[in-house]
């Protein structure tokens, strides 16, 4: 049906798109929603971003055990924060726990915008899920979103045990822009000495600003993520162009890829980003970090937001919600 509404699915680079990918690309198009931004309008911008995470959600919430708000000390005031804690039978140890940070950018997306996602992982892999609202550009350009992650993951390292989970099974993770966020802080981590991230779950992560990868070339229009919308978010989060080789921004331009938080990282076939996080997966294998790399050909960046209608990214995020329950057991006994 979907191939005689919408033809067959284009074939790029060797990798077919997914029918039902296809499918919501088109309708996308239709309504004129093709595109992250549509202006310079940064508030209409996140209101319509989370109007189309709204459209892709279930009309009723994964249920949880209990969502509560929190509230982060961060080195610019208050962090505001979400904990989602899964629903199962009484645990004998506490639970692990996922910091994550959500995608849009650093411009866009909020704690809203990526319920959805927090609450599939949480119930998929058994651990809760505290979802970070860090500071956004162009507001607080870089580096303030890095100084609000590290800030988030310290302190969800000293109370874990507040929280309910353990602290030696705790895990950073994020899609897009908040990969890159979980990336750096495992950097982070490193560098100062601070207890490391038990893994890294790195989804369509950036790792390189201004850099024209073949497929940063290849799908800069038609499959969501284009190039208008990238050049606005770093123009947006970078206004000074020295910092776009900032090892905090572009990680590929790290001196060191050693020693870091075991990782999985997975990428998107037909996502302007894919070449970046697979060098970036490949630069810490060689260096001796655990890396699991998963390419999904038929994928566009941003499907961590639609496992609800779209089973190809359904059957992704439970890949990743599989990886982060195997990842956080190693701990367990």
């Amino acid at each position: 049906m979907q191939r005689r509404l919408f033809g067959a699915p284009p074939v790029i680079d060797g990798q077919r798109l997914a029918s039902d990918i296809q499918a919501l690309l088109r309708l996308a198009e239709l309504a004129g929603s093709d595109d992250f931004v549509y202006g310079d309008d940064v508030a209409k911008a996140r209101a319509d971003r989370r109007l189309e995470a709204e459209i892709v959600a279930p009309q009723q919430p994964i249920p949880m055990a209990r969502v509560e708000s929190v509230q982060i000390p961060g080195p610019a005031g208050t962090i505001g924060a979400r904990l989602y804690v899964p629903p199962g039978p009484p645990a004998q140890k506490p639970r692990p726990l996922l910091v994550y940070y959500h995608g849009g950018g650093w411009v866009i997306g909020d704690l809203d915008t990526h319920d959805n996602p927090c609450r599939f992982l949480a119930a998929n892999s058994g651990a809760a899920v505290l979802s970070v609202d860090y500071r956004l550009a162009p507001e607080h350009p870089f580096p303030a979103a890095i100084a609000d992650a590290w800030a988030a993951y310290a302190w969800a390292a000293d109370n874990a045990s507040e929280l309910g989970c353990d602290p030696a099974r705790i895990a950073v993770g994020g899609d897009s822009a908040g990969g890159n966020l979980a990336a750096v802080v495992c950097h982070l981590a490193r560098d100062e000495g601070a207890p490391p991230p038990a893994l890294q779950l790195l989804i369509y992560p950036v790792t390189q600003i201004g850099e024209e990868t073949a497929s940063r070339h290849l799908f800069r229009e038609g499959f969501l993520l284009t190039r208008r919308s990238m050049d606005y978010f770093e123009e947006n989060y970078l206004p000074r162009a020295e910092d776009h080789t900032d090892p905090r921004v572009s990680l590929l331009h790290a001196d060191d890829f050693s020693n870091l938080s075991p990782a999985y990282v997975a990428i998107a076939g037909f996502d302007p980003l894919r070449d970046e996080g697979e060098t970036y997966a490949l630069r810490m294998r060689n260096a001796g970090t655990p890396v699991t790399l998963r390419n999904h050909p038929g994928l566009v960046h941003t499907y961590a937001n639609l496992p609800e209608i779209c089973p190809s990214a359904r059957w992704a995020m439970l890949e990743a919600a599989g990886a982060l329950r195997m990842g956080l057991a190693n701990s367990q006994g």
